[in-house]
């Protein structure tokens, strides 16, 4: 993947973010729990993408 996808997909989940925050009305709990899993999911892909965490290959859920 190259870095212009990589800045483009991250500004995509940042607007994203950004957007559901503002306009969807949420209690501050839920609004917090979803901005972690979200950072959490983009921290965990782009250490992926980037060849630093090969072992979520081996994660195998269900059969």
């Amino acid at each position: 993947m190259s870095l212009i996808n990589l800045i483009i997909v991250l500004i995509v989940v940042g607007v994203l973010l950004w957007l559901i925050n503002t306009y969807l009305p949420m209690d501050g709990k839920i609004k917090s729990i979803l901005n972690a899993v979200v950072v959490i999911a983009v921290v965990l892909w782009l250490l992926q993408v980037l060849g630093l965490l090969s072992s979520l290959n081996a994660i195998r859920i269900g059969n």
